[in-house]
């Protein structure tokens, strides 16, 4: 009978590990992010090179802050996120750059995807169409292995590592103040058995569903409703949802809630003259589930878009005795 090791982002705060036989279980394995709304990239490879100029960004996020075992050991989720985003010059096409490191427990997760995007303009809006590949690579690691119930089978020392490939799908329409996305990542859904054909451990296809609206309102001030739907294998489903208000461009506020799970307060300030460079800031307060959890998250998040350079040829009169142009 095939053991499966599965290291569920919701369920293993609960255990240091939780090694299942033979029970379906289906929960999200993908990082998750209070910030979701500037970073649509992760979720969605049709956000590649939508906008004009290049777009840069990381973030860093500390969730459920001190968090031990029972044991006293540490465990709690850090996840770090790498994006770059732009598009081919005189092309309907755009490109991305993912890379992710999300430690959670005993396992270590790592991305890299490269994602390419069609553009097309419709009406008023834009349609967009993206595809991405990439490398998944998992790590678990045993000398941090903790079970309740110990199996002479599983190694009590060392690491083992295997990547796998992955891909993932998605499609976007922007109509300036609304924008609508669906996506499916790992859409192979790649298994880890880490060279031993008893173990294994399935990398789920995670569907997402993003939608924003945007409300410019009076003296330069706007407001940003968002929700994000997640669902994994279509068996489950949690969502995030938002509010954001900016104003002049420069300064943000909001507030967020992740279902059953955290209430959120999120920051934001605009640097530099044309407000390119963006420094952001969420924290969440863990509303569900404190057993299980510390109550505090954080996350910081750093942006730079740097716009398009178009070189404009200014045409000067020449005057000469026998031509004018």
């Amino acid at each position: 009978m095939m053991k499966r090791i599965y290291l569920y982002r919701s369920v293993i705060v609960c255990l240091p590990l939780l090694v299942l036989f033979s029970i379906p279980l289906t929960a999200q394995q993908d990082a998750q992010f209070t910030q979701y709304m500037y970073n649509g990239l992760f979720y969605n490879p049709a956000f590649s090179g939508k906008d004009a100029g290049y777009s840069f960004s990381a973030l860093h996020r500390s969730q459920w802050l001190s968090y031990t075992t029972g044991t006293g050991g540490g465990g709690a989720p850090t996840t770090q996120l790498v994006t770059v985003s732009g598009g081919f010059e005189k092309t309907n096409l755009g490109f991305g750059l993912t890379v992710v490191n999300d430690d959670i427990g005993i396992s270590n997760n790592q991305e890299i995807n490269l994602s390419l995007a069609y553009h097309l303009r419709v009406g008023r809006g834009k349609l967009s169409f993206g595809a991405s590949g990439g490398f998944f690579s998992s790590t678990l690691k045993y000398d941090e292995l903790n079970p309740v119930n110990p199996d002479p089978s599983l190694p009590s020392a060392g690491r083992e590592n295997q990547i796998n490939n992955s891909f993932s799908l998605g499609f976007l329409y922007d109509r300036s103040n609304f924008y609508a996305g669906a996506s499916t990542r790992h859409f192979n859904e790649p298994e880890f058995d880490f060279g031993d054909g008893a173990l294994g451990n399935q990398l789920e296809r995670h569907h997402y569903l993003l939608v924003g609206y945007r409300i410019n309102t009076f003296a330069l001030f706007s407001v940003e409703p968002s929700i994000l739907l997640k669902s994994v294998s279509l068996n489950n489903f949690s969502y995030d949802v938002s509010v954001i208000g900016t104003y002049n461009k420069k300064i943000s506020l909001g507030l967020a809630y992740r279902g059953e799970e955290s209430a959120s307060v999120l920051l934001g300030y605009s640097l530099l003259r044309d407000n390119s460079l963006r420094l952001g800031y969420a924290f969440d307060l863990v509303v569900g589930g404190l057993e299980a959890k510390s109550p505090t998250t954080h996350e910081f998040m750093l942006t730079y878009d740097l716009p398009q350079v178009r070189k404009e040829l200014e045409r000067v009169i020449q005057r000469t005795p026998r031509f004018r142009f």
